[in-house]
């Protein structure tokens, strides 16, 4: 039995009046200019059946394979484990949204997409409502779609401020109340940026910046001068290896040629419990 494909650049309407009309038990996601491969459905179909409340995404081939090479690599590679881990990153889903099956019983659960129109990130939305109600994320380690890039595509749309809204909300909700203290690893632009969009509750439990940069670390400290707090914040700046756990990390993977992978491996910690990736 084939599922009922809804395309994954079409608003969220029409999404919702696919599924009206089709009373199909399962539902994949597809863009119309992606190719996918013939044992697409049948390789998907089954790993729906084993895990009939998770989203099944697929590795994916790039077209040109030039394009976004950093981002296609996080795609394919990830751990299982990290399937659920890392979906706070700027990357969004850990499973492209064009890769999407599951069950029709559990996309109606989940749903709907958000109707915003353009410029709202459904698919985000979608996939951290999915989270929320304990949704699983299994790939299925073969590259079953070619994904073509548009330079004018919807996700384009969507400003990075509207999504980075978001995540810091998602974090906040799903991470940070777990964790009694942590750690943001860079002093930088995206480390304070991400202190000043918390809460003044989850700002409160910031104990330290770390970096690797000396400029910042002999500065000793980063003082938040929007703040109304009198007198106003000053937290710390560390070396990495004078820092405590757990961290949220906002520097970016695969960019350094493995320094930063290789000084986070060298700490011997479990991501997840000991550190998060955000940026």
């Amino acid at each position: 039995m084939s599922p009922a494909t809804l395309p994954a650049s079409s608003l969220p309407a029409r999404l919702a009046c696919l599924l009206e009309s089709s009373a199909l038990p399962l539902v994949r996601t597809a863009a119309q200019d992606d190719a996918m491969m013939p044992q697409r459905v049948r390789l998907q179909h089954e790993a729906a059946v084993r895990h009939p409340t998770s989203i099944i995404g697929c590795q994916v081939r790039r077209e040109p394979p030039s394009s976004t090479e950093r981002y296609t690599r996080w795609l394919n590679q990830l751990a299982s484990d990290q399937l659920l881990i890392q979906v706070f990153t700027s990357n969004g889903p850990t499973v492209i949204m064009p890769t999407w099956f599951c069950s029709r019983a559990w996309f109606s659960h989940v749903g709907p997409f958000d109707e915003g129109g353009r410029g709202v990130p459904e698919d985000l939305l979608f996939f951290y409502e999915h989270l929320r109600k304990g949704g699983g994320v299994v790939r299925v380690d073969q590259s079953l779609l070619l994904y073509r890039y548009h330079p004018g595509a919807a996700t384009h749309s969507v400003l990075e401020t509207t999504i980075w809204t978001h995540r810091v909300r998602f974090l906040e909700e799903r991470a940070l109340p777990h964790w009694a203290t942590f750690t943001i690893w860079n002093a930088g632009r995206q480390g304070r940026r991400l202190y000043r969009s918390l809460t003044a509750e989850s700002r409160r439990k910031v104990v330290a910046f770390c970096d690797v940069d000396q400029n910042k670390i002999k500065k000793g400290f980063y003082c938040y001068e929007e703040s109304q707090e009198r007198p106003k914040p000053r937290v710390p700046v560390l070396h990495f290896r004078a820092a405590r756990p757990p961290f949220v990390i906002c520097v970016k993977l695969d960019l350094t040629g493995g320094a930063f992978e290789d000084n986070l491996r060298s700490l011997h910690l479990q991501e997840g419990r000991d550190f998060l990736h955000f940026s």
